[in-house]
């Protein structure tokens, strides 16, 4: 934690026992209120796995089934192909086109805009899949936004009074949420990203385009109760629960992934958004919940949450460290310097730093060479560098974009 400007909490708890917690940096840097361990986070993606335990509620109580065509509960306006099995949407299978993508105009673009369901579907879902459904995975938001609004249409409720009504309260989760971007939720620490090097707040996103796939407001103790859920499979018939936990493709389940290390079982998933670092690790046989919320983006959670998982199941874990900055001149640092993609990625020279610039030039990353052609954000745990490099061509290269014109 003394490498990188933390905001958030750490906790982890083995058999009942807390063997560590502790609270970092800023909820409020506006108004000096600093993180504690009851604050309550944007967990992003970890939100996914509300959503699969709630279309398996309805699965249970046989509103739906989870093998047969989603088209079948979905509202008539929303027509997807009928090959589209809800089994598939859960396990990331679906074959929806995945517009998540620097080259698309939804990120950073059209979520930022008001939000209409329909407008949406239309103009995102409502694509031929990418790939035959079934065939193929792509970790894809679209699958659990559907999701979401297969659980509206069949339960009659709307999807966070759904997940409040059957999840949250029986399970006595009263601190936790679902923010659609417009009502208050005290003890919630803001998202903070870095602009120059100084801290701000994060780049705004309408919250309602992710409702479903995240949007899930959350903290520790809440959390843990939802751990517990799990561990010790409470709510769930045991036949909807082994087809909750079962392994598909890419070791995905349904909103949690699985791997067998250390001998046992390892259930998690991570978060990652605008000013969101969020990690959860669940080894169930063992009694052992990891939780990892931040809310900047300077700590690489997975990195934190695995060195964690070693030094408790005793193996070595390498002391922590930055990348080695590689001395260069600014002739040759402004070699790597254009545009990739209009508005989206361009590298900047700047007073002799080097700057990925992003969101049309409103937010400037920090990045200093640690080998040719591999640099690394000077603000932020990064453990795969950037690669700037040039093509057999000979054109310089970003994120598999080429440079469209120099500084």
């Amino acid at each position: 934690m003394e490498l990188w400007d933390v905001y958030g909490v750490v906790q982890v708890i083995r058999k009942g026992e807390v063997l560590f917690e502790n609270a970092y940096g800023y909820a409020s840097i506006e108004f000096g209120i600093q993180n504690d361990i009851h604050s309550r986070f944007s967990i992003a993606s970890i939100s996914k796995q509300f959503t699969a335990f709630a279309i398996m509620l309805l699965h249970d109580r046989n509103m739906l089934d989870i093998d047969a065509s989603a088209q079948l509960y979905l509202p008539a306006d929303m027509k997807l192909d009928e090959s589209i099995t809800v089994h598939y949407l859960l396990s990331h299978t679906s074959g929806l086109t995945n517009f998540y993508r620097f080259e698309d105009d939804f990120f950073a673009g059209y979520n930022r805009l008001d939000y209409s369901r329909s407008e949406f579907f239309r103009r995102y879902i409502d694509r031929k899949p990418a790939n035959p459904p079934g065939t193929a995975y792509d970790y894809n938001n679209a699958n659990y936004n559907v999701l979401a609004w297969i659980i509206e249409h069949v339960s009659g409720e709307r999807y966070e009074d759904y997940i409040r009504n059957h999840i949250f309260l029986p399970l006595g989760m009263v601190n936790s949420d679902v923010d659609d971007g417009c009502k208050p939720i005290r003890n919630r620490s803001s998202n903070y990203s870095r602009d120059f090097g100084t801290t701000v707040k994060s780049p705004y996103h309408n919250e309602k385009f992710s409702v479903g796939a995240g949007a899930v407001v959350s903290n520790c103790a809440d959390l843990y109760k939802w751990y517990r859920c799990l561990r010790d499979r409470l709510m769930l018939s045991p036949m909807t629960y082994t087809r909750f936990f079962q392994e598909n493709q890419n070791r995905y389940c349904y909103g949690l992934e699985h791997h067998h290390i250390y001998g046992t079982d390892r259930y998690s998933h991570g978060g990652d958004h605008l000013g969101i670092s969020a990690y959860m690790q669940n080894y169930f046989d063992e009694d052992i919940c990891i939780i990892i919320l931040s809310n900047n983006e300077s700590i690489n959670q997975y990195r934190l949450g695995n060195a964690i998982s070693d030094i408790l199941h005793d193996v070595d874990v390498k002391a922590p460290a930055r990348y080695e900055e590689l001395p260069m001149d600014e002739s040759e640092l402004r070699e790597y310097c254009g545009t990739y993609l209009r508005d989206k990625i361009q590298i900047e020279l700047i007073n002799g730093k080097l700057y990925f610039t992003r969101f049309s030039g409103n937010l400037h990353i920090e990045i200093y060479p640690i080998g040719e052609g591999r640099f690394a954000r000077r603000f932020s745990d990064q453990i795969e560098p950037y690669i700037i490099a040039r093509s057999e061509d000979g054109k310089m290269t970003f994120f598999g974009f080429v440079k469209e014109e120099a500084c």
